[in-house]
Order: C-alpha cells, then sequence, then structure tokens
C-alpha cells in the first residue's frame, strides 16, 4: 500500500521527521512490524541487527617482556533493545560497515592491555581465561556504541622466531615422546610376546595333536597285532588244553599200569620170596630141633615124630602164603612179620603137642626100658640138664 513500510527480521527501521523517538532521539524505532510513513514528510533507514564479525591480528608484549603475535575472532550484533538500537543507529547508520572497524580497534586495546598482566604460560595454558578478562572489558563500551558480542575466540598465540613457546612445549614434547616410545616399545614388546605365546599354542597344539595321533595309532596297532594274534593264540591254548589233558591221562594210565605191575609181579615174587624164607627159616628150625633132640635120649622118638611132622605143618601153612593175594603195607618188614608169624604158630603146634605127649605118658621112658632105669635116670638127667625143657618155647 502507499506509504506503508515493513522493515525485514534482522533489521530495524528508523523513520525520521516528525516527532522524536525515545528519549529526544531524532527518530523513531520500528521492529517487527510495519508502519505508515508519509512520503516526502518522513524519511526512512534501515539498521541491521544481523550477526556481524571483526578479526583482530595485534602484536602484544606480555608481563615477561616476551612479544607474541595474537590472533582473534569477535562475532558481534547490534542489541535488540531500542536504547542499543538508537545508539548504534546515531553511530553508524550512514556507514555501517564501520561496525567491525571500531569493535576490532576495541577488541586490540583491551586484548594488548589484557596480555601485558599475563605470563607466556598463562596465555597458552588459559585461553579462555584471556577471552573472558577481555570480554568482560569491553562489555561498557560496546553497550555505549549499542553493540553486544557474542563471543571471542582467540585462533592463534606466535613467539615468532623467539622459540619461548617451542622451548617451553619442548619437556612437553619429550614427555610425550618418551611416552609415546614406551607406549610404542610396550606395544611392540606386547606385540612379540603375544606371538612368542601364540607360536607356543601352536607348538602345544601340535604337539598334542601328535601325542593323539601317536596313541591313537597305537591303539590301532595293538588292535591289529591281538586280532592278527587271536587266532594263533586261541589254537595254541586249545592245544595246551589237549596236551593238558592227554598228559594228566598219561598220568593215570601210567599209575594204573603201575598198579597192575605190582598186583601182577611184585606182590606175587615178594610172596614167592617170603615163602622161599620161610621155608629156609622152617629148616633150620628144624635141623637145630633135630640137633638137640638127638642129645636127649629119652626123648628121641618123640622129638623125631615132631620134627618130622613141623616141615610139613609149615609147609602147608607157607603154601597158602605162596597162592594167597597178599596185600603188604609196610614192604619186607611186613614179610617178615608174616614169616615170623607162621614160624611161632609151627612151634607153638610142636610145644602144645609135646606137652599133651608127655601128659599122657610120665613115665614112658624108665618103663619102656626097664633095667635100664638107672641108665634111663641118668638119661633123664642129662635130658634135663642138655635137652629141652617140657613147655619151653623155642625161639630161633
Amino acid at each position: 500500500m502507499f506509504g506503508y513500510r515493513v522493515p525485514a527480521p534482522d533489521q530495524a527501521m528508523l523513520i525520521s521527521g516528525g516527532r522524536r523517538g525515545l528519549g529526544g532521539a531524532p527518530f523513531r524505532v520500528v521492529t517487527g512490524h510495519g508502519k505508515f510513513v508519509l512520503p516526502v514528510f518522513r524519511k526512512t533507514r534501515f539498521l541491521t541487527l544481523s550477526m556481524c564479525e571483526a578479526e583482530v591480528t595485534e602484536t602484544c608484549v606480555t608481563r615477561q617482556g616476551i612479544a607474541l603475535h595474537v590472533r582473534a575472532v569477535i562475532a558481534f550484533k547490534v542489541g535488540n533493545d531500542t536504547e542499543s538500537i538508537i545508539n548504534a543507529g546515531q553511530r553508524f547508520l550512514s556507514d555501517q560497515g564501520q561496525m567491525s572497524v571500531l569493535t576490532g580497534r576495541i577488541f586490540a586495546g583491551h586484548l594488548r592491555s589484557i596480555i601485558g598482566s599475563m605470563t607466556v604460560e598463562e596465555i597458552v595454558t588459559e585461553r579462555q581465561k584471556l577471552a573472558a578478562e577481555v570480554l568482560d572489558t569491553s562489555k561498557v563500551e560496546m553497550a555505549k556504541i549499542g553493540l553486544i558480542v557474542d563471543s571471542l575466540q582467540i585462533q592463534s598465540i606466535d613467539d615468532g622466531e623467539v622459540g619461548y613457546i617451542e622451548a617451553m612445549s619442548a619437556p612437553h614434547k619429550a614427555a610425550i615422546q618418551r611416552q609415546a616410545q614406551i607406549a610404542q616399545a610396550q606395544a611392540t614388546q606386547a606385540s612379540v610376546e603375544a606371538e612368542q605365546v601364540a607360536a607356543r599354542n601352536q607348538a602345544e597344539y601340535a604337539r598334542q595333536t601328535a601325542v593323539v595321533r601317536a596313541e591313537y595309532s597305537a591303539q590301532v596297532d595293538r588292535a591289529e597285532a591281538q586280532a592278527a594274534q587271536a587266532g594263533p593264540l586261541a589254537q595254541a591254548h586249545a592245544q595246551q588244553e589237549v596236551l593238558a589233558a592227554q598228559t594228566e591221562l598219561a598220568e593215570r594210565a601210567a599209575k594204573l599200569r603201575q598198579q597192575q605191575l605190582v598186583g601182577e609181579i611184585v606182590k606175587p615174587a615178594e610172596a614167592e620170596a617170603e615163602r622161599i624164607r620161610v621155608l629156609a627159616v622152617a629148616e633150620a628150625e628144624r635141623m637145630r630141633i633135630q640137633a638137640a633132640a638127638a642129645a636127649s635120649y629119652d626123648r628121641v622118638a618123640l622129638d623125631r615124630m615132631l620134627i618130622d611132622q613141623l616141615p610139613q605143618i609149615v609147609k602147608e601153612a607157607a603154601g597158602g602164603l605162596a597162592g594167597a593175594n597178599v596185600n603188604v603195607l609196610n614192604g619186607a618188614d611186613g614179610l617178615g612179620e608174616i614169616a615170623a608169624g607162621l614160624v611161632a604158630q609151627g612151634l607153638t603146634i610142636l610145644d602144645s603137642v609135646r606137652q599133651n605127649l608127655d601128659g599122657r605118658h610120665p613115665g614112658s621112658g624108665g618103663d619102656r626100658d626097664g633095667d635100664g632105669g638107672d641108665r634111663d635116670g641118668d638119661g633123664g638127667d642129662r635130658t634135663d640138664n642138655r635137652g629141652l625143657e617140657p613147655g619151653r618155647e623155642v625161639t630161633p
């Protein structure tokens, strides 16, 4: 519409002519809305409210007398309040580019002042503190011209060819380099140890694998060998059992044959030998008795008869022993005992017969001889002295 003016969102519209503005300002301030402006009678200007930038490159001397080249960037703008717009409009409306120039100069002065009170170490290590002090000291001056600072960034600090900052950083660099070398050495050592551990593990794994393979191979070989030997071993065990059975059977047959030989040959031979010995003993006893009887004149006939009958008695007893299958428990001693028993029986029978005959004919010797009583008496005495006494056992 004719005469209606509207400022941009980042602009303040300044209307001059007519009534004065706030605080006796030569213009009125309009922001955020439009306004009717009478042509010819009113004049309209626009002041930017957008962000502006100022760069400061200044050589400053520290408290130690060391010159530093400092580069900083300031971000600022016109304040949003009416008073700041009026102050900035009265100063920069005709040439708004001067705001950056003036702001840079203001900050350069405050930067030199603040750096002059600090050491290089403080400036290098406490840049934020430096920026905060510069902002604080320039705030009043910037408000007077209607400007506010959003931020101050110190981009670089350089001492030129002095080398102070580099020398100051040398210990730190050395420490950092030393730490870097240590870290590198530790990393290398760790890498080597890791490689060695990996190599040991690989070798151990290879050894275990070889051992397991060897064990498996040995087990397979043993199983194959056992399988191969199973048939011959079974056959050998069977043959061994057969041989053992045959050996036991042969031993039993030998024992049986030995018993048969003992029954067929040894025992008959021993019985025959004992019979012969008994006959020999009887014959010897007969001869002894015969000799003893010959010495007794009173009993010659009786002793002759008994002596003649004694061999027949013993022979009959020995004949029964020869045909018998006698089990002799103690060998030759047993046979001797049997023979002695037979002889003793014969002598016992002889003694019994003699006693019976003596009882029947007590005086036969005197009656038979008659006249020869003296001779028989003498003979009786001789018989009692030299011959056998009645009832006495003759021991071979």
